[in-house]
């Protein structure tokens, strides 16, 4: 009787140990390779490698050599009407022109992926317009006032706020929206060979120090 209950007492302590060693140690040696293929996934696709943590432990640290990823570029058509009056006297210049906004996101921010199981958190600042480019077909059309006439000067001013303008139109507009869609789907290309799920969080994030 004492050696049977001896005998399952060693073959109880031995399935403890395999399982401790399941737990210590094959499952997260998994997830710290696991780690390490999504930082050379992202490297090779991105040119940059994001922080990669399991849970609360970090197994790779942010590095580029870019400071921003874009993401998407987008060509619009822009209008704008730009006015002087002077002793009740208008001028008007009509510019029209198309731009290119490139958007995507600023990697002096914080980029990091949090795995847990088979589950990835990645954590992304809002994307932003990160240029914003007059592509050569921009027209003018002025109208002079009585005694007030268009000049050089004002053809100046007029492009420069032709410029503000469709800059605010661009970050009003659904490319940043876009943006996001596109960064997903790659995202989830990337890690759907690691994890069964990925979840994206975005935030605002102060700038990381240099390193």
């Amino acid at each position: 009787m004492i050696e049977r209950n001896l005998k399952l007492i060693i073959v109880l302590l031995v399935v403890i140990s395999l399982a401790a060693y399941v737990l210590l140690v094959i499952i997260p040696r998994q997830s710290y390779n696991t780690a390490r293929a999504i930082g050379k996934d992202f490297a090779e696709a991105f040119q940059f490698t994001p922080e990669v943590k399991v849970r609360n432990t970090i197994v790779l640290r942010q590095q580029t050599e870019i400071f921003e990823l874009a993401a998407l570029s987008q060509n619009f058509q822009h209008r704008y009407y730009w006015k002087n009056s002077w002793m009740g006297s208008t001028k008007q210049i009509e510019i029209t022109g198309s731009f290119e906004a490139k958007c995507g996101y600023d990697l002096q921010q914080k980029f990091s992926i949090v795995l847990d199981d088979n589950k990835a958190v990645v954590y992304l600042p809002e994307p932003k317009i990160l240029s914003l480019e007059a592509l050569p077909d921009l027209t003018f059309k002025d109208e002079n006032g009585y005694w007030n006439w268009v000049n050089a000067d004002d053809r100046t001013n007029a492009v420069n706020a032709f410029i503000a303008d469709a800059r605010s139109y661009a970050a009003g507009a659904s490319f940043l929206q876009d943006t996001k869609k596109v960064t997903e789907i790659k995202i989830r290309d990337l890690l759907k060979i690691h994890v069964d799920e990925v979840a994206v969080v975005y935030s605002e994030q102060v700038m990381q120090p240099a390193r």
